[in-house]
């Protein structure tokens, strides 16, 4: 190795070290957890393509079980790696967007405060490509119900309102040769336990004896507004 090529491997190595000490590594029990690979598609089964997605539109699927939804978003920009914690005070990194652009986020779409959710009768909480609130930024997630907004491009961050955790993130990966996108695992605080609990005669009603069965192969994603009669807007 000669000298200038020398200096330019240092340099990348320094780089690395330094990208690294800004993004700390996963605690002991905030890792990602694996469920069943599951493969978005849409109402007639064909793959979902990430290029073919509407920026800034709430789709909808469910996953890592049948009944806890989540919200699939293209923002229609990059969305970078981000340091966040639970209310527990776990730190994770969120990975950032996936797709030709890395703008393809996906997040559970069960609110961390009183766990509110899209239901196909009604729902309080969205993405709103405006904002709902006075001094709050656009293109934010909003749960009507208390009124915590998290930032989708920030790895679902709170930015205000009284959750104390960001929403999990469900992680995606991209196939760039087929442009499809495949769930596998959730990362940051799960509210599932809490979520069957205080909803378990709804859920039964709603989705009957497979609420809690693991979505595996499939999920079908759709836009929110084809998902749910009637999303509130706030």
């Amino acid at each position: 190795m000669d000298r200038r090529s020398f200096i330019e491997s240092c340099s990348a190595g320094a780089a690395c070290l330094s990208a690294g000490a800004a993004l700390p590594a996963f605690a002991a029990d905030a890792r990602p957890q694996a469920y069943p690979h599951a493969m978005l598609v849409d109402e007639r089964g064909d793959p979902l393509r990430a290029a073919r997605l509407k920026p800034l539109t709430n789709y909808v699927f469910h996953y890592p079980f049948e009944a806890t939804p989540v919200f699939l978003l293209d923002l229609g920009r990059p969305a970078a790696p981000q340091s966040l914690s639970t209310r527990n005070r776990d730190v994770y990194v969120w990975p950032g967007g996936v797709g030709p652009r890395r703008s393809v986020v996906a997040y559970s779409a069960i609110c961390a405060h009183q766990l509110v959710y899209p239901t196909r009768e009604v729902s309080f909480i969205s993405f709103r490509k405006t904002r709902a609130q006075r001094g709050v930024q656009d293109e934010l997630i909003h749960c009507c119900a208390d009124h915590s907004q998290y930032d989708p491009a920030r790895g679902a961050q709170v930015l205000s309102g009284p959750a104390t955790q960001p929403l999990c993130a469900v992680l995606l990966s991209h196939d760039p040769k087929t442009d499809t996108l495949t769930a596998y695992a959730t990362l940051g605080g799960e509210l599932f336990d809490d979520f069957f609990k205080k909803y378990e005669m709804k859920l039964s009603l709603e989705v009957g004896a497979k609420a809690r069965n693991s979505v595996a192969g499939h999920a079908v994603a759709r836009e929110l507004d084809k998902f749910c009669r009637n999303p509130i807007q706030c």
